[in-house]
């Protein structure tokens, strides 16, 4: 364990000069400007909405941006996790001599509020890299170089980040599984009893469908870092490419796929983001007519109709629930996207709800291939997330 991690201070983005990401996050998620940053061509934004802060890195400009570096990526993409470590300079040296690369070595960083030291090192995550950052005692907002940005309250629709998943190529898993464990101290996390780490949880679709495999890891108990979630495809498809390997391609490979925002009251904040303009993903409607589903989601305390209205998903039992929904890509490249998550007592990941939404995908996948010549269907596949039961009726219309 070379260089535990303690917390998560910040998610970095590397977007081209004029694209929407900060403006989005503030308009449709509530996400408030903290601080920024304008040097040597970088405009680099600090927002933040509770403990969630996201760092938008508008270039590319000369050299490296403060607190991370230019990736080059094809496409704009998260580009960087940055975690709190108790000693930076002890960290790259054990992390050098397990032969991980530190593109940036250990720097010292200072303004009238305090210093701080930092050092990024890259990752086996595909463009991944990671910063670490000794920051004790630093009395600013944000971070030594960045200047405050005042701002009022935020709606505080989002509270923390609840994990992050990363989109990874078919059997990477234990590789990094085992790269996060001997360099920052992550452990497995079981999703489902005796689960081997291996093997991860797997979550097939059907015949003909593949199907879907997590390693959820967690940080040593004591530190606030969320939980990373490793997803990559199951061998078996045989339709077109699943959600995983659509990121894996149009993203240019592995990434950080989606991160899960943790919220307090999941209908006010879908409610909030929908009304300004966000845009989630809308399940099918036989999701809401699963026998038993009426009955369970009232048991967590909600009404269906306005779970149904709002493409909420609800999973659990025992009293312990966990209630999801999915906005649409924040990129043209349709990749990086956001999970609004609330937990009642749950601590897994809604393995019911990724079965059922990864199955209605991949069906209506194998059906659009189908119908060439349909121009209804094929205007019906576009909206991924159609009722299974409707797309079929539309095929069996006359012409």
């Amino acid at each position: 364990m070379a260089a535990p991690a303690l917390r998560l201070c910040h998610i970095a983005f590397h977007v081209p000069a004029g694209q929407p990401l900060a403006r989005d996050l503030q308009r449709l998620f509530g996400f408030q400007p903290l601080a920024s940053r304008e040097v040597d061509g970088w405009r680099q934004l600090a927002l933040r909405s509770g403990d969630a802060v996201f760092l938008v890195n508008e270039g590319p400009g000369s050299g490296e941006p403060l607190y991370g570096l230019d990736p080059r990526h094809a496409v704009p993409s998260a580009t960087n996790l940055c975690f709190d470590v108790a000693d930076v300079g002890a960290a790259t040296r054990e992390l050098a001599a397990l032969g991980c690369s530190v593109p940036v070595p250990p720097v010292r960083v200072r303004d009238t509020q305090g210093a701080a030291t930092y050092a990024v090192v890259s990752s086996p995550a595909g463009n991944i890299s990671l910063t670490l950052l000794e920051r004790a005692g630093y009395r600013g907002p944000f971070l030594p170089g960045f200047r405050p940005v005042p701002s009022a309250p935020g709606p505080g629709w989002v509270s923390h980040v609840d994990h992050l998943t990363l989109a990874c190529t078919a059997g990477s898993s234990p590789t990094l599984l085992r790269w996060f464990h001997n360099c920052l101290g992550f452990c497995h996390l079981p999703l489902s009893p005796g689960e081997d780490p291996e093997l991860g949880l797997e979550i097939t679709a059907g015949f003909g469908l593949g199907g879907l495999r997590l390693t959820a890891l967690q940080a040593q108990p004591g530190s606030i870092v969320p939980t990373l979630v490793l997803a990559e495809s199951l061998p078996g498809a045989t339709t077109r490419q699943d959600q995983v390997e659509q990121f894996l391609a149009r993203h240019k490979g592995p990434g950080l796929q989606h991160v899960g925002l943790y919220t307090p009251n999941i209908v006010e904040a879908t409610e909030g983001v929908a009304a300004a303009g966000g845009q989630f993903l809308a399940p099918p409607g036989a999701y809401y007519q699963q026998p038993g589903k009426e009955r369970q989601i009232r048991a967590a305390g909600h009404e269906p109709h306005l779970l149904a209205g709002q493409g909420i998903l609800l999973d659990g039992d025992e009293g312990k629930f966990l209630l999801q929904v999915f906005t649409k890509s924040l990129f043209t490249e349709d990749t990086f996207f956001l999970e609004l998550i609330q937990r009642q007592g749950a601590t897994g990941f809604g393995q019911g709800n990724i079965r059922a939404l990864w199955q209605s995908v991949q069906e209506q996948a194998a059906r659009s291939q189908e119908a060439e010549g349909c121009p209804e269907l094929s205007a019906a596949s576009s909206e991924n997330w159609r009722n299974s039961a409707e797309l079929r009726n539309i095929c069996r219309r006359p012409n």
